[in-house]
């Protein structure tokens, strides 16, 4: 009952202060292009009354959340690899680090050509630029354990499975979490950037439709619809790192 007043009380804090700042920037520009944000809100809380709203809500969390799983079921399994296991590292590392600093969004219209307009694509495209993150970081969590540790399990006569359950695996979930909880601001960015073409929904859709428009209101519903997914996939992402890593968090209590 207390965390979840924190945390109530966090996020209260947060969108006071972004308020305060908000219609001090307002006033300062008159309120018309950067509208007074109690309009905004009005607008964004009249918004969610309606049913478009919530299709390109679903729409976007979909594609969002699609990909985000796809990017942990394929890198992190390969990170734990390469991390422990060197012929594998050796083979993939140098493929993996000369292609980890390519912009991987420019190769989004070849995905369009690949996998055509629809949702394929969009989740390609979120699914590799997160999994990069996911892949190096679990990697290099995995590479960063200390050989005493493989040593103890297998002194007491501890099997590969054992050194995977006991060493390989509290190593990595960590890290691999941590990635896919600082990526979900990724995912929701190139989401944003993916559904702003080549599509008629989704909450990039909406908010470039209501700017080319010039209806700012419905804009600034969207931005705060994709707000609110984007700090709800962080919030689901930690929530699963509490459960798979309890023994991070047995301190805290």
């Amino acid at each position: 009952m207390v965390k979840s007043v924190k945390f109530v009380l966090r996020y209260a804090m947060v969108v006071l202060v972004i308020g305060i700042l908000w219609k001090m920037l307002a006033v300062s520009l008159g309120g018309i292009i950067l509208p007074n944000p109690e309009d905004a809100m009005g607008a964004f809380i009249a918004a969610m009354g309606t049913q478009l709203f919530w299709e390109h809500f679903f729409v976007s969390a979909y594609r969002a959340v699609t990909a985000m799983a796809i990017a942990w079921f394929i890198a992190f399994p390969l990170g734990l690899i390469m991390g422990s296991v060197k012929r594998v590292d050796n083979l993939l590392a140098p493929f993996v680090f000369l292609t980890y600093p390519i912009p991987k969004i420019v190769l989004l219209p070849v995905f369009l050509l690949l996998l055509g307009l629809g949702d394929a694509a969009k989740i390609a495209m979120i699914a590799l630029i997160l999994g990069y993150q996911i892949l190096v970081t679990t990697r290099d969590g995995v590479r960063s354990i200390h050989p005493k540790y493989y040593d103890s399990v297998r002194s007491l006569g501890g099997s590969r499975w054992d050194i995977l359950r006991e060493v390989l695996l509290p190593a990595a979930l960590p890290h691999g979490f941590t990635a896919l909880r600082l990526g979900t601001g990724v995912a929701v960015a190139v989401l944003f950037f993916v559904e702003s073409f080549a599509t008629t929904r989704g909450l990039g859709y909406m908010i470039m439709d209501a700017w080319g428009a010039m209806d700012y209101l419905t804009m600034f519903s969207g931005i705060l619809g994709m707000s609110l997914m984007g700090a709800a996939l962080y919030e689901i992402a930690n929530l699963m790192e509490r459960k798979a890593c309890k023994w991070m968090f047995l301190r805290g209590k």
